[in-house]
C-alpha cells in the first residue's frame, strides 16, 4: 500500500548540502509494525516526515495505493495527512488551549465530521486508551504518559491506514513506555506502524520487522516485500476543510489564555472608535437638535413660486461657490482671458404665470396648507393724518399681503406664527396687522406710515389710528392723454369713495418660531387687495391703459420681455386691474406637508421644456441644507481626525497577530500534521483577529455610551440642551462591523505568514 522509490533529499545552508536520504527504496504491506533504526542523523525523521507528507522529496517518487504522488499539489497532501495517516510524537505534539476531547477530535473537525459523530469517536478512542474520564482537561493537567496516549487516541479517531510514530517512548519511564508499546504493537494488527527510533531492544521486541539506516540510506531489512504480497487497492481520499467556527473557538481557547494582553489589546484598539463615537453621538445629538428646531421654526416656512426664480441646482450652486471649472486652473499661468457664462445669468430662471398654472396650483389638496397668497404688483394709494397734515405713505409697496386660511375649520398660519397682543385678525375684512419683535419694536417708519410720531406709541393710539386708500379715478387726473397724481392729500382722504383702513391687530412672532418672524413691519389683508381691485379694474386710467402701447405714467414705450418691471400687464397690475399674480406663497402645515406640496409642484413640470418649467424656491429646504452641511463638514473632519487612531489600532493588530504567529508556531505545525490546509491555518488567525476586532468595538461602543453621560451633563451647563449626545444603533453596528475589516485587514499578513509556514520547521519550534 506505500512504496518508496529511489527517494532523495537534501537540504542547502549556504553553500553546503546535507544528504538526508540517498537512493531509499522501501515497500511496506498493509499491516504490520516496521521499526526504523539508525543513529541520529541517519535520515530516520527525514524518511517519516516524508511518508507522512509533511516534507517534499527532491525526486523519485511516493507510491499510496498504486498511485504516485509526483503530482501531488499541496491540498492533496493536506487531504492526505488527514485521512491516512497518524502521527504519534515524541513531545506528543498537543493544542495546550484546547480540551482533551477537542485535541483528539480536531482531525475529524478538518474532515468536516459532524459534531454529533466525532465526539461518538472521540469519547470511544479516549475509553480504547483509558482516558475518557480525563476528556475534559487540559494537556497541562495530563501525566506524560496520558498525554502520549492522547496523542494515540488523535492519531486512531479518524481510522487512518498510517500510524506513524516519532521516539513515541523518548520521553517517558520505562514502565510507560511499556505501556504505550503494547498499546502501539496492538494497533499494529490492523494497520502499518512504522516507528522511528534508536533503541535496538525496543524495535526487536514489538516490531515485526526492522529496517536500519545509516548516511540516508536503507543497509539492511529483517523481512522485505516479496512480489506476491503486492497490494492491488486504489487511492481515495476525503476532501479536509476547516470551519470559521472551529477556527473561532480554536482562536477563543487561545485567548482565553491570555485575557490581560487580550483585553488591553482591544482597550488600546477601543480608543478610535470611542472617539468616532462620541462625534457621531454629538453629531446625531446636535442635528436630531437642529432638525427640532427647524420642525418648529421652519415647518411653515413659505414654498414660494415668482416671476423670477433662482435655479439652485448642483452645478449652478458649485458655481456660485467658485468651485467649478477646476480644469482651467492650470490655465492660470498663460496670458489668455477665460470668458464664462455669468453666474447670475445661469442661475436666473423666468417662470411664465399662467392662468392654467395658477388653476393648477388651486387644485392642490387644502390638507397641505396652512396659509396661501397670490400677490400681484396693485399699488397701495394710502394716505394718512397726522398734526402736520395730510401725507401719501410712499413706503406702502414693502407691505406684505397677508397670507388666508385655505382651510376654514383649521388654524391658519398667522395663529400658528404669532401671538395675538391686542385686537382680532379677519381676513375677510380689508385691515392692517402690525407686527412687532420679540421686544416689541418696530421700526420708525412704520409708526410713520400710520400717521404716529414719538419714542413709544401706545396700542390704543395704533389701534385708534386711521388711513385711507384712494381710488384710481380720485388719484389719478386725467390731462389728454396723460395721467397725474391728485396733490390735493386732504380732500382723497375726506373723500365718501376712499377706502378705510384700520389696525385690527398688533402681533408678536411667537418664540419658537422667531428664525420666521424676527422681523417687524405692517401687513394687510388679501381682503384690501380684492377691494382695491374691484374698484380700480374699470377705472379710467386701467381702460385707457389697455389702449395705449406705452406706459401711461413715464410716456415711456413698453420692454414686453417677460422679466422687466415696463411691460403692460406689469404696469396693468400695479394700476388696478385684475391681472395674474407675480408672486405666489404656499405655506406648508409642516414637514410632511411640505413634502406633498413640493411632488405636486414638480409633477407639473414633467414632460415639459426647461424654459417652460416652473421653479419654485423651498426655504425650509435651503436653511436646512446649509445647516446640514455644516454640520456633515464638521463631523467628516472629526472623524478624519479620530479615525488616525484607527489605522494605527490595525498596525497594533498587525504586531500583536504576527506575536501570536510567533507562540502559536508550534500549533501551526500540529495543524498542519493533522492534514489542515494554509487557508485553514489563515482562518484560524483572521478568527482571532476578528476576535479581538469584534471585541474592542463592542468595548469602544460601551465606552462611548457610558462617556456620553458626562458629556451630556457639561454640554447641558454649558448650553442649556438636555441629552444631546446620542449615538445611533445603526452607527455603532456600523463602527463595529468597520473596526472588525480593520482588522481583519491589520491581520492579513501575519495570516498569510502562518498559512505559509513549513509543518517540519513549525513542529521543531518550542
Amino acid at each position: 500500500m506505500l512504496e518508496l522509490k529511489k527517494i532523495n533529499k537534501s537540504y542547502k545552508t549556504g553553500d553546503f548540502v546535507q544528504h538526508a536520504l540517498k537512493d531509499v527504496s522501501i515497500e511496506f504491506r498493509k499491516n504490520e509494525f516496521v521499526a526504523i533504526l539508525g543513529p541520529s542523523g541517519s535520515g530516520k525523521t527525514t524518511l517519516l516526515n516524508i511518508l507522512g507528507g509533511l516534507d517534499r522529496y527532491d525526486n523519485g517518487d511516493l507510491i499510496i495505493n498504486n498511485t504516485s504522488t509526483k503530482k501531488f499539489k499541496a491540498i492533496d497532501w493536506d487531504r492526505y495527512r488527514n485521512n491516512c495517516v497518524g502521527f504519534i510524537f515524541q513531545s506528543y505534539n498537543l493544542i495546550p488551549h484546547i480540551s482533551v476531547i477537542d485535541n483528539t477530535m480536531m482531525g475529524m473537525t478538518l474532515s468536516g465530521v459532524k459534531e454529533k459523530t466525532r465526539r461518538k469517536k472521540a469519547e470511544e478512542a479516549l475509553k480504547k486508551v483509558g482516558l475518557l474520564e480525563h476528556a475534559h482537561k487540559k494537556p497541562n493537567q495530563l501525566s506524560g504518559g496520558q498525554m502520549q496516549r492522547v496523542a494515540i487516541a488523535r492519531a486512531l479517531v479518524n481510522d487512518p491506514d498510517i500510524i506513524l510514530a516519532d521516539e513515541p517512548t523518548g520521553a517517558l519511564d520505562t514502565k510507560t513506555s511499556v505501556q504505550i508499546m503494547d498499546l502501539i504493537k496492538e494497533i499494529s494488527k490492523d494497520k502499518l506502524v512504522i516507528m522511528v527510533t534508536h533503541n535496538p531492544d525496543l524495535a526487536k521486541e514489538y516490531a515485526s520487522r526492522v529496517i536500519e539506516f545509516k548516511d540516508g540510506k536503507n543497509v539492511s531489512d529483517s523481512n522485505p516485500v516479496n512480489k506476491e504480497e503486492a497490494d492491488h487497492s486504489k487511492f481515495k481520499i476525503r476532501k479536509t476543510a476547516m470551519s470559521f467556527m472551529t477556527a473561532l473557538k480554536l482562536s477563543f481557547n487561545n485567548i482565553k489564555t491570555k485575557k490581560g494582553r487580550t483585553f488591553l489589546t482591544a482597550f488600546a484598539s477601543s480608543i478610535g472608535i470611542i472617539g468616532i463615537g462620541l462625534v457621531l453621538s454629538l453629531s446625531n445629538g446636535f442635528k436630531i437638535e437642529v432638525d427640532k428646531f427647524e420642525k418648529n421654526s421652519l415647518s411653515q416656512a413659505p414654498i414660494i413660486i415668482s416671476t423670477q426664480a433662482m435655479n439652485m441646482s448642483e452645478e449652478n450652486m458649485e458655481k456660485m461657490m467658485g468651485n467649478s471649472d477646476k480644469k482651467l486652473e492650470k490655465y492660470t499661468d498663460e496670458k489668455k482671458v477665460f470668458v464664462q457664462e455669468d453666474i447670475k445669468e445661469s442661475m436666473m430662471h423666468t417662470n411664465i404665470l399662467t392662468s392654467d398654472y395658477i388653476e393648477y396650483i388651486k387644485k392642490l389638496d387644502k390638507k397641505y396648507l396652512s396659509g396661501v397668497s397670490y400677490q400681484s404688483v396693485t399699488a397701495l394709494n394710502v394716505i394718512n393724518k397726522n398734526e402736520n397734515g395730510y401725507n401719501l405713505v410712499s413706503d406702502s409697496s414693502n407691505w406684505i399681503l397677508l397670507p388666508t386660511n385655505p382651510n376654514e375649520n383649521n388654524e391658519g398660519i398667522i395663529d400658528n406664527l404669532y401671538d395675538v397682543l391686542v385686537g382680532e385678525i379677519n381676513e375677510d375684512e380689508p385691515g392692517l396687522i402690525l407686527q412687532v419683535d420679540s421686544k416689541n419694536q418696530v421700526f420708525k417708519s412704520s409708526i410713520k406710515a400710520l400717521g404716529l410720531d414719538g419714542d413709544d406709541v401706545s396700542f390704543d393710539d395704533i389701534m385708534n389710528a386711521t388711513l385711507k386708500v384712494a381710488i384710481n379715478d380720485e388719484y389719478y387726473l386725467s390731462l389728454g392723454q396723460s395721467f397725474i397724481p391728485n396733490q390735493d392729500l386732504e380732500s382723497l382722504y375726506n373723500s365718501e369713495n376712499s377706502i378705510t383702513l384700520k389696525v385690527q391687530a398688533i402681533v408678536r412672532g411667537k418664540k419658537e418660531k422667531e428664525l420666521m418672524t424676527s422681523g417687524s413691519g405692517i401687513g394687510y389683508t388679501n381682503a384690501l387687495t380684492k377691494l382695491i381691485v374691484e374698484k380700480n379694474k374699470n377705472s379710467k386710467i386701467v381702460n385707457a391703459q389697455r389702449e395705449l402701447n406705452y406706459n401711461i405714467l413715464s410716456s415711456q414705450p413698453f420692454d414686453n420681455s417677460l422679466d422687466s418691471t415696463n411691460n403692460k400687464d406689469m404696469i396693468l397690475s400695479y394700476l388696478g386691474s385684475e391681472s395674474i399674480p407675480s408672486i405666489i406663497y404656499l405655506y406648508p402645515k409642516d414637514f410632511e406637508s411640505k413634502d406633498s406640496i413640493t411632488t405636486y409642484l414638480d409633477d407639473y413640470n414633467k414632460d415639459k421644456t426647461e424654459e417652460n418649467t416652473i421653479q419654485y424656491t423651498d426655504m425650509a429646504s435651503m436653511i436646512s441644507s446649509l445647516s446640514g452641511n455644516i454640520m456633515d463638514a464638521i463631523t467628516i473632519v472629526l472623524i478624519a481626525f479620530s479615525s488616525i487612531s484607527l489605522i494605527v489600532s490595525s498596525i497594533m493588530i498587525a504586531i500583536i497577530t504576527y506575536i501570536s504567529v510567533l507562540e502559536r508556531t508550534k500549533e501551526i505545525g500540529i495543524l498542519r500534521a493533522l492534514g489542515a490546509r494554509g487557508k485553514d491555518v489563515k482562518r484560524v488567525f483572521n478568527a482571532e483577529t476578528f476576535i479581538i476586532g469584534f471585541a474592542s468595538g463592542v468595548l469602544g461602543i460601551a465606552i462611548a455610551y457610558i462617556l456620553t453621560i458626562p458629556v451630556n451633563i457639561i454640554l447641558e451647563d454649558l448650553s442649556g440642551l438636555a441629552n444631546v449626545a446620542k449615538l445611533n444603533i445603526i452607527h455603532a453596528v456600523i463602527l463595529v462591523i468597520i473596526n472588525i475589516l480593520l482588522t481583519l485587514i491589520g491581520g492579513a499578513i501575519p495570516s498569510r505568514m502562518a498559512s505559509k509556514k513549513d509543518p517540519v520547521i513549525a513542529l521543531r519550534t518550542e
